[in-house]
Formats: C-alpha cells, structure tokens, sequence
C-alpha cells in the first residue's frame, strides 16, 4: 500500500493542502484555521491524481476486498471516483447533498442495484456528517456500504464517533497528524509553528 507518508508530502507539494500557521485562513463556518484543505488541485497534476488513485485503488482492494460499485460524493469525490473505477473496471455512481428538483429528482445518479456492494470515495473528512448522508443514502436505495475511503481526515474524534453510530468503516490516505512532520522535514513549516498547529486541533475538538 502506499505510504501515507508520500501521499502528504504530494498534497503539500501541490498546496492541496496548505499549512499558515501565522496567517490563518477563514473557513466559510468563520473558523480561523493554520491549514486550507482543497484536493480539487489534484485534477491539475497528472502524475498526482494517477498516483492519489493508486493509493484508492489499493487501499479499496485491501480493506473491503470485492466492490461492485464506486460511488463518488459530489461534487468533490466526484472525478477520484470516476478514476478509480475505470482503473478498477468497476461501475461508477455519485450521489448529490440533496435530491435534484426537477426531472427524475435523483439524488444518486447512474445505475446502482439492490444488493450491490458499494465503496463511497470522498475527499476529506472532517466531522463525517456529509459523507454519511451519502452512506444513508445509498442504503435506503438498498446498497451494501462497505465503507468509505478519503484521501485526508482532520482526525477529529467526533467523526471517529459519528461513523461508530453509522456503523460505517472508513479510510483514509493520510491524515493531519501524519502531514504535520511530513511539512516540517519538507520545509513548509517550523518547529516552532508545530505547538500551533497541535494546539489548533486541539481547540477544534472542544469546539466540534
């Protein structure tokens, strides 16, 4: 399996994910965060994504074994999923936030059978809820979730939380606290600057 090693150091490569420490970003929530997570970047790099696609593809193969189906989130899952199912000669799906509101009103597009073993691929995971819509969704529909794969988690103990609940496995590639070393030996960030990054986690989970 790849290392999760590499795929941080590829994210901060490319500034996927991009670390600030003394220059916080501001999520849409109004959080102020040293880090700004956005992997639609990957589309931009060819050897990345190919790479980045690996790692999905053995990382589906070894934790959930036999899948039917892909299924990507959208809209940020969306083209991994479609890469990793052509690399796995299997069918792909998305599956929207909301039912369309007009024509069929689908929420899950593409051809998914009752039974069908699915592996939901989404991009990041910070507390889970969205990505679990997805799960609940392709459950009512009569899906077999097997779990869902991601290519970076905030390694927030209430998503560990809200998958337990959903009885929902999940992986991911690699995580904030394995990228924070990576971004000290690669240069992106200080020593000193790493007590800042732990301590933001750290308030992120009393606040969440």
């Amino acid at each position: 399996m790849m290392n999760r090693e590499r795929v941080a150091q590829l994210l901060l490569t490319i500034q996927a994910v991009h670390l600030r420490p003394d220059n916080p970003f501001t999520w849409a929530s109004g959080i102020q965060s040293p880090i700004y997570c956005d992997n639609r970047l990957i589309m931009g790099y060819p050897d990345v994504r190919q790479e980045i696609a690996n790692a999905f593809v053995q990382t589906i193969q070894t934790s959930y074994g036999n899948v039917d189906v892909i299924a990507g989130t959208a809209t940020a899952g969306i083209p991994h999923a479609a890469w990793v199912a052509q690399s796995m000669e299997k069918p792909m799906i998305y599956v929207r936030s909301s039912a369309k509101g007009h024509g069929k009103q689908n929420m899950i597009e593409g051809v998914l059978r009752p039974g069908q073993k699915v592996v939901v691929i989404e991009d990041l995971i910070s507390t889970g809820q969205s990505v679990l819509k997805v799960v609940d969704a392709l459950r009512e529909a009569g899906a077999d979730v097997l779990g869902v794969v991601a290519i970076f988690t905030y390694g927030l103990q209430k998503a560990v939380q809200q998958f337990e609940q959903h009885q929902t496995p999940f992986t991911t590639l690699t995580s904030y606290d394995e990228l924070i070393p990576v971004a000290v030996r690669e240069g992106f960030v200080t020593e000193q600057q790493v007590e800042q990054l732990k301590q933001w986690k750290h308030s992120l989970e009393n606040r969440e």
